[in-house]
């Protein structure tokens, strides 16, 4: 068994080819120029691990694998036009660099290679693979859907924020590692246990994430704190204030969030505390880790196959960065 951070390189080595044509270099280039950058590869090393909890790694994981990177990478060069960023990982974003038309094309044609690479694996298993992959794209782009609608929403209820968070992130984590479960043999029991398990997972990775944008160093972070509250996103952390704040508090979070002065994230990090969100926000990770602990639990495989799986866990989660 394999441990995550050693399948993030052996993956690494394996996606380090040239994925598109030479011609047209116009289209293809853009694509090349993202992918060059790397990424954390968490999602295709999960479909690696997915299998390995089951059986030895199938030679046709690692196209599957190869095809979830390439999907996750065209929903980013989407998103950064959605969203009109101009960085990415400190990088000119595909749509800035080369114009939106082409980064439409480029995250059109990166779906399409995705589909070349799984049209790859063996017919036995295709179906349920497919299966899966479609209804995943389709809720990844639900949960996009929402997440935007939810910008231009008053109010947004904590409830509806996690089923956005699960079908936007969460769904890809759980179903990178059942289609390598499935490719691995896992029984239907198995792999629902799996699904959740990343499902779960999902959610107190966004928990996490959206806790250090509020309350990390920013010398672990990578970035200054406070990007979300500038935005105004609505977080885990702001939606849980908004419930729990007193009258003042929350017309005061109103006002900083429709004026927007220059200490606006040090006013309402202070309301943050006063309302316990830190100390609710490490609660709710914990919550939703232990679910998916459990999950990972109840899979009839033997405990130590299961060991680099609840090490990503405590990785993801624990992490500070």
């Amino acid at each position: 068994m394999r441990s995550f951070k050693d399948l993030v390189t052996d993956f690494g080595n394996h996606f380090a080819v040239r994925h598109f044509p030479e011609q047209p270099s116009s289209l293809y280039e853009p694509n090349e120029y993202f992918l060059s950058w790397g990424g954390k590869r968490i999602r295709p090393v999960m479909c690696l691990m997915g299998n390995e909890l089951f059986d030895e790694i199938h030679a046709d994981t690692w196209q599957l694998a190869t095809a979830i990177e390439l999907f996750h990478n065209f929903t980013l060069i989407h998103d950064d036009i959605m969203d009109q960023a101009p960085l990415r990982r400190g990088m000119e974003t595909v749509h800035i660099r080369y114009g939106e038309s082409t980064a439409l094309l480029a995250g059109d044609v990166m779906l399409i290679r995705a589909y070349e690479y799984l049209n790859k694996i063996n017919p036995q298993y295709l179906h349920r693979i497919l299966s899966l992959f479609n209804t995943t794209a389709r809720e990844v782009c639900e949960g996009q859907q929402l997440d935007m609608d939810f910008e231009k929403m008053e109010s947004v209820s904590l409830d509806a924020y996690i089923q956005m968070i699960s079908l936007k992130t969460s769904v890809l984590l759980a179903a990178s590692l059942e289609m390598g479960a499935i490719i691995g043999g896992a029984s239907e029991g198995n792999c629902r246990h799996l699904y959740d398990f990343g499902k779960n997972l999902g959610i107190a990775f966004q928990v996490q994430d959206d806790y250090l944008d509020a309350f990390g160093d920013p010398e672990k972070f990578g970035k200054d704190v406070g990007g979300d509250i500038r935005q105004n996103k609505k977080t885990f952390l702001l939606l849980h204030a908004l419930e729990v704040a007193t009258p003042d508090q929350r017309k005061e979070l109103e006002k900083l969030m429709q004026q927007n002065p220059a200490d606006k994230v040090e006013r309402i990090l202070a309301i943050f505390r006063d309302c316990n969100i830190d100390e609710w926000a490490k609660s709710l990770k914990d919550k939703y880790l232990q679910t998916a602990l459990a999950h990972l639990d109840a899979i009839a495989v033997r405990s130590v196959r299961k060991e680099p799986l609840q090490e990503l866990a405590n990785f993801l989660i624990q992490r500070e960065y």
